[in-house]
């Protein structure tokens, strides 16, 4: 790993964007009070945020490979902690979730479903066996063929729950389909960088 360069790194760029998903859901959710309705706009926040850091972890290693700069090198540096607040950052959205689901019993049962449960409850396995794994002791006790295949089937399967969380809602709101821009670019830019780069396909897969 290339030796830090600046000040918003590593466990403080992880400490800095995590304090700062905080504030901002509480303020969120202040704004309405911190009743149902607040607590709801705090779930559609943190989808977002989650979205936009998961996009900026999946995409570290490929667009270090295809543009190395002073940016792309930062975002290489410091993919397992973009991939740490992101976890962070979907905590969040469970406690909100929970929140509403005490707050707003018929609201949930109207706005979930088994299918959400289980495909949810798949991908927050996955959130906490990565993130558990993203530190050296953790990854050196399952080895780095496990940690590969956790990381690499973890992280498409969270890229393909993202696509279809935010397709769904395409129909009755058209503007959701800009949410899936960056998903589809993401995956276009790791495809591109393992086409450019065969053997460093392990490395971006990642």
């Amino acid at each position: 790993m290339s030796q830090r360069q600046g000040w918003l790194e590593g466990w403080r760029l992880l400490a800095a964007l995590t304090l700062s998903l905080v504030v901002l859901s509480l303020w969120i959710a202040s704004m309405r009070q911190f009743e149902a309705e607040g607590v709801r706009m705090v779930i559609r926040f943190t989808a977002r945020s989650s979205l936009t850091l998961f996009c900026l972890a999946f995409s570290a290693a490929a667009l270090a490979r295809l543009w190395p700069n002073p940016w792309t090198r930062w975002q290489r540096r410091n993919r397992r902690y973009l991939g740490l607040s992101f976890a962070a950052s979907h905590a969040i959205h469970a406690v909100a979730i929970v929140a509403f689901a005490n707050m707003d019993p018929a609201g949930f049962a109207e706005a979930t479903s088994a299918a959400s449960y289980i495909f949810g409850g798949i991908g927050y396995a996955f959130i906490i066996a990565m993130s558990a794994t993203s530190f050296d002791r953790t990854a050196a006790l399952i080895g780095p063929r496990a940690w590969r295949t956790l990381h690499l089937v973890g992280g498409y399967y969270l890229w393909f729950q993202f696509m279809v969380s935010f397709g769904k809602r395409i129909p009755a709101m058209p503007l959701y389909a800009a949410f899936l821009v960056p998903l589809l670019a993401v995956m276009a830019l790791r495809l591109i960088a393992m086409a450019a780069h065969p053997r460093g396909r392990t490395a971006v897969a990642g």
